[in-house]
């Protein structure tokens, strides 16, 4: 039978501190990942212009920012930090087209698992400036990570395509499958593979630009607003485009489609992210990342009965994230003895900004 004191050190070892965190962080990338597949639906049913919709989505979600960050006030912006982050709103605003027309076009599995092709910005970073004895892991996980995406684009996630189910089904089914299936193709997939580099290059610049946490809100408010302003006139054109047309079909839950990107996918995610780095110390473009999103894209692909291969994912996540595992060891490593000598000395887990030229994504 264990004693008080022992029930009050293990509640007070930084295990136990994480695990709050740790379910924000699960509960609140599974929200992301189920507006993500509202989207979809609304966008395929709806047949309703990617653009516009995301300015439709960045309105609310900037005016929100705006209001709770305010950051006309307190400490005065300098020019460093406001110039970059107008450039990130740019950089954000086009990460954004992309990855919706990604979306449309590949399904969301492939289109959230894309995003984490923006670790190879970190791999190419390394390889540069990182220790010349150890580039062939930053190469080998390079190429791990590019045969997943590989994979991928062959539609090894996909019942139709996967070889496991070619395997098990008739040579009928397969070939008609296989046919109306390829219209995809490997350029297809480049699209949100884009996406994810951009991802993670406007996550690296406002990384860089603001080390303090409430600083980096005020800029992201700011950095929002200006990928709202780019997209205005391309969301006119489409909107002036999709009136010739003169078909309009309304969607029951397109409501939700909004709200549940608005609050999930731009806004709520923002701060999920922000706890998993600063007291979890977990990056987007990490293994135990690619773990939690996979969990919930699984949930996500029985819930909305997608096109689905258990086997063909599990072994494209794996790739997935062996390569990143490979590409970013010798950066975890010295996160980690870092991390574990912050709690033995001050017992509180803070801000980790990593200083070395290795971009964390």
């Amino acid at each position: 039978m264990m004693s008080p004191k022992q029930i009050s050190d293990d509640r007070g070892s930084p295990h136990f501190r994480r695990t709050p965190f740790q379910i924000i962080h699960v509960i609140g990338n599974f929200c992301r990942i189920w507006s993500v597949y509202s989207m979809y639906r609304y966008l395929n049913q709806t047949g309703a212009p990617v653009v516009l919709f995301l300015f439709c989505c960045l309105v609310p979600s900037s005016i929100i920012f705006l209001i709770l960050h305010q950051p006309w006030k307190g400490r005065a912006l300098s020019n460093q930090q406001i110039v970059p982050s107008l450039i990130n709103g740019v950089i954000t605003a086009l990460y954004f087209i992309l990855w919706g027309k990604g979306l449309k076009s590949c399904g969301p599995l492939r289109a959230i698992l894309s995003e984490y092709s923006g670790a190879v910005l970190g791999v190419l970073s390394g390889v540069l400036y990182g220790r010349r004895g150890h580039v062939w892991k930053k190469v080998g996980g390079l190429i791990a990570m590019l045969l997943a995406l590989f994979f991928l684009s062959q539609g090894w996630a996909t019942s139709s395509l996967s070889p496991f189910y070619i395997l098990l089904c008739n040579t009928d089914i397969k070939e008609e499958e296989v046919l109306t299936a390829q219209a995809l193709g490997l350029m297809g997939m480049m699209i949100p593979v884009f996406a994810g580099i951009l991802s993670a290059l406007r996550r690296v610049i406002a990384r860089r630009v603001s080390l303090k946490n409430q600083q980096k809100k005020r800029l992201h408010a700011i950095t929002i607003t200006s990928a709202t302003c780019f997209l205005f006139p391309l969301a006119m054109w489409d909107l002036v485009i999709g009136s010739s047309s003169g078909k309009t079909v309304e969607l029951p839950f397109s409501a939700w489609a909004f709200l549940s990107t608005i609050v999930f996918g731009i806004i709520l995610i923002f701060y999920v992210d922000n706890i998993a780095e600063e007291r979890l110390h977990m990056v987007f473009s990490s293994p135990r990342h690619l773990m939690v999103a996979g969990a919930c894209i699984i949930v996500m692909e029985i819930a909305y009965e997608m096109d689905f291969s258990l086997p063909g994912f599990i072994v494209c996540c794996l790739v997935l994230g062996f390569g990143i595992f490979e590409a970013t060891s010798l950066e975890r490593s010295k996160k980690d003895s870092s991390i574990k000598s912050e709690d033995l000395s001050n017992g509180v887990l803070g801000n980790d900004f990593d200083t070395s030229p290795i971009l964390p994504i």
